[in-house]
């Protein structure tokens, strides 16, 4: 493990996230920005969006900018889903919100180019990460300012993945120890793996608000100002 002064860890410079939650892929909903998620991951169609701008056939895709459009696919297949076109009898692509990008036309035509190689929805060039499946809120107390914030993270990331979420709040968060209940966190343990329990089925079934029992993980300065 790397180290940077005091404290041991991954070089942020270079970090990747591994997942994304639906509040987080909702915010990239322009065509400027334009995200999507479908079967388990995120998709950054950005740069789609900008090769296709103008185009009446990227339509369908920037009306679902920053939702989940798993429908969409056959999670056998991984492909759009098909049924059997009642005009030519034969299997197509099934497009609700209308033909898009990369979808054959209905019938022949001379002016679909299709040199394009593999349609958007194949491979994984636009692949940025994986989608929470689950979610769940954490509190973050500073106990040299006393500030605290509360984010919500992904159910399988790490606690480095959950400090680089929380860095624009503090750039110089790696150089704090972190605490559960008392116990230093393993930064590369998951909040469950760390024995922090998400409880809020049990607290849904006893009709309780489990925002009033949000977790806190309470942070200790170091004698050393790393910034990331």
């Amino acid at each position: 493990m790397p180290r940077r002064g005091l404290v041991a860890g991954p070089d942020f410079e270079y970090f990747q996230r591994r997942f994304f939650t639906p509040v987080e892929v909702a915010q990239h909903n322009r065509p400027d920005d334009l995200w999507v998620s479908y079967l388990g991951y995120v998709y950054d169609l950005t740069p789609l969006a900008q090769e296709y701008k103008g185009d009446l056939l990227l339509k369908p895709i920037v009306e679902v900018a920053g939702q989940d459009i798993s429908h969409w696919f056959d999670p056998k297949t991984r492909d759009i889903r098909k049924h059997i076109d009642p005009l030519t009898g034969s299997q197509r692509y099934r497009t609700p919100r209308g033909r898009f990008l990369h979808v054959p036309p209905q019938l022949p035509r001379s002016d679909w180019a299709n040199d394009f190689g593999k349609p958007w929805w194949q491979g994984s060039r636009y692949e940025v990460g994986r989608l929470s499946a689950k979610t769940r809120n954490i509190r973050i107390i500073n106990t040299l300012t006393s500030q605290e914030h509360t984010l919500e993270v992904g159910a399988l990331e790490s606690m480095w993945e959950i400090l680089h979420r929380y860095l624009p709040y503090n750039a110089h968060a790696a150089s704090y120890t972190w605490k559960y209940e008392g116990e230093k966190l393993n930064m590369e343990y998951t909040l469950e793996e760390n024995g922090i329990r998400d409880e809020e089925e049990e607290f849904d079934y006893l009709n309780m608000d489990g925002t009033l029992h949000t977790p806190a993980i309470l942070l200790y300065f170091n004698d050393d100002l790393t910034e990331l």
